[in-house]
């Protein structure tokens, strides 16, 4: 599911990623096994809560609340709402609340993206970002209307969210260990492509035990689902490393069902880490395709 997240450090540039809604060049068999991908409609409730903190900008304590509402089929496309809301404290007196809402819609064909994002970090004024993308011919067309009126060009490689999470599902049936792709989601001022590097896990049959449930795993409607853990390093794509590896920007960990749905989250920040624990799981119904 993103996946779409905001960086909480108050550095502009995090991905919105959709682990949830997140998914991804076209042609291949990885992309027609991926084509085959049932997406469950459904929403989802995660709580939020601080696993670690480290380096010289410590964080204290942090809660919050992810709400991720994701529709559609595969003839009428992909409609995914997020919203997290989260509160950090360094100990200190200070807390940064920050508030990012999120609505995007993707065709199933992953040719078409629109988007809109609003972020807010404590009483400030909000940040906006709106636009489409379109793939014409060997390329990606990007027409911004906020934060200013642009026109970019893409490399005709980058892939959408929803794209993004299909076609790490099909490299996990496939049983591949890594999947690197260029995903556009419209974060920061629209203008940033994410390099990102996936890593894919061990597959987990469905029914095998889980050590910490919820209530994805205790569903009847997800207990018989594969699902795989999975790790997504996001890398800025204009950095230039100046010795040794490039240090992912953001990096995201969750357990990913065979229809989409993820558990077990957990946000890397680089300065702290993030849990995110499924509170809440809903089914929705999808009309069927004509």
């Amino acid at each position: 599911m993103r996946r779409f997240y905001h960086d909480l450090r108050l550095k502009s540039g995090g991905p919105v990623l959709a682990v949830m809604i997140s998914a991804l060049s076209l042609g291949g068999g990885a992309a027609d096994a991926a084509a085959n991908v049932p997406f469950l409609a459904h929403q989802a409730v995660y709580d939020l809560s601080l696993l670690k903190s480290r380096g010289s900008s410590a964080i204290d304590r942090a809660r919050g609340r992810i709400l991720y509402n994701f529709s559609g089929s595969a003839c009428e496309g992909y409609t995914s709402e997020f919203r997290q809301v989260s509160e950090l404290d360094n100990g200190e007196g200070k807390t940064i609340l920050s508030d990012l809402r999120s609505t995007s819609w993707e065709d199933a064909d992953g040719k078409s993206y629109r988007f809109k994002i609003d972020t807010r970090m404590n009483s400030g004024e909000p940040t906006d970002v709106d636009g489409v993308a379109e793939r014409v011919g060997d390329h990606v067309t990007v027409k911004l209307k906020r934060p200013t009126v642009k026109t970019l060009t893409l490399d005709g490689s980058t892939v959408f969210p929803t794209e993004q999470i299909r076609r790490i599902i099909a490299a996990a049936r496939e049983g591949k260990s890594l999947l690197e792709l260029s995903v556009y989601d419209g974060s920061d001022t629209g203008e940033k492509v994410y390099n990102t590097l996936t890593v894919i896990g061990k597959a987990i049959d469905g029914g095998q035990a889980s050590g910490s449930p919820d209530p994805a795993t205790s569903s009847d409607k997800m207990k018989s689902l594969t699902r795989w853990p999975v790790t997504v390093s996001y890398f800025d794509r204009d950095a230039k490393a100046n010795s040794g590896e490039q240090t992912p920007v953001y990096a995201m960990s969750f357990e990913l069902f065979e229809n989409g749905v993820s558990r077990k989250l957990v946000l890397d920040y680089n300065d702290f880490v993030i849990a995110g624990a499924m509170e809440k799981l809903e089914v929705k119904s999808t009309k069927p395709c004509k």
